[in-house]
């Protein structure tokens, strides 16, 4: 299960550098966003039963936005805001890539406690949070509302550090309380979020907050960072000893090593990393619990990550059919 945004994605691609007061050539599209939804979409792409929490406006653009994920076999839990548009991200997109967003999230912040309904989280494995889905009212409630319903079921619990403004918008301490708060089984977060959220680039310390760190490095592959994982029988990576103290005070070092990936092209990387994300759960959630924390596991997990990552550069995202 995802909670947290189904938004209107406005992409703007230029074909060359953007000029200020004249035109550029270029591509712009409308397209399903929200990090939120690119998991739950490609969850289902991949084979796993997925549900999205959600809140949108009573709009054709939020009718045509459950249609498309519909059309991907997600199960979409809508609640539908009066008065408030459903959300919508400008993307602009530069050569080479690298995105820029300005954010109109309107309904997809008025998602409330009390609208989610505890059979909804029956008999499920996983909740996914982007840290969007932790913020904003009552949105960050119900975001909060939905960790309590999830572990009340023994449901794991992952969340995505997923953009450094919205996490230290309220101070880089409250973005640490709110982390810790959670207490997620597994962050996925690129380097720059995990520096902003610590103060400085250390994988290892991101694991006061979860006993397993993936850290996204775009062509560079990932690298995941464990505590306490299981022995392997298949050759391990070395493991480097770490002064982080475990939950029980004494020194544990973890499981450190980065799998690499081969760098894809691409003119727009907008939903690659809620794929890799949706990639490694798959493969995550599919390996029996024993076994997970292996190296192995994990390995396969990451390059699940990276296969589904590159089919989202690859491939792109449709645009949507409005209604």
């Amino acid at each position: 299960m995802v909670v947290g945004d189904l938004v209107l994605d406005v992409v703007l691609v230029p074909s060359v550098e953007i000029e200020a007061a004249t035109d550029v050539p270029g591509q712009v599209e409308i397209r399903q966003g929200g990090s939120a939804a690119n998991v739950a979409r490609w969850l289902a792409r991949l084979g796993v039963r997925s549900q999205l929490i959600s809140a949108i406006g009573r709009d054709g653009a939020g009718r045509s936005l459950v249609a498309q994920l519909e059309r991907d076999h997600v199960t979409v839990r809508a609640v539908r805001v009066t008065g408030q548009r459903t959300g919508r991200i400008g993307v602009v997109v530069a050569p080479g890539g690298e995105r820029s967003f300005v954010q109109d999230r309107r309904a997809a912040l008025h998602l409330r406690p009390e609208d989610l309904r505890p059979e909804w989280f029956d008999k499920i494995d996983l909740l996914h949070l982007p840290v969007y889905s932790l913020l904003g009212e009552p949105l960050g409630r119900a975001g909060l509302r939905a960790v309590e319903l999830a572990r009340e079921r023994d449901a794991l619990v992952s969340t995505d550090l997923a953009s450094v403004g919205p996490l230290l918008a309220g101070g880089r301490r409250a973005a640490r309380e709110l982390v810790t708060r959670i207490a997620a089984d597994l962050i996925f977060a690129t380097e720059r979020e995990a520096e902003a959220l610590l103060g400085r680039y250390d994988a290892d310390r991101l694991l006061e907050f979860a006993p397993v760190v993936v850290i996204k490095r775009g062509g560079r592959g990932a690298r995941v960072v464990a505590r306490d994982a299981a022995p392997s029988p298949e050759p391990a990576q070395p493991v480097e000893a770490s002064s982080d103290e475990s939950r029980g005070g004494e020194l544990q070092p973890p499981l450190r090593f980065d799998v690499a990936t081969t760098p894809v092209s691409a003119t727009d990387t907008t939903g690659a990393g809620d794929a890799f994300d949706a990639g490694f759960l798959t493969s995550f959630l599919s390996t029996p619990a024993e076994i997970r924390l292996r190296p192995a596991s994990l390995r396969r997990a990451a390059l699940a990550g990276h296969r589904a990552a590159a089919r989202q550069l690859t491939g792109g995202s449709p645009e949507l059919q409005l209604r």
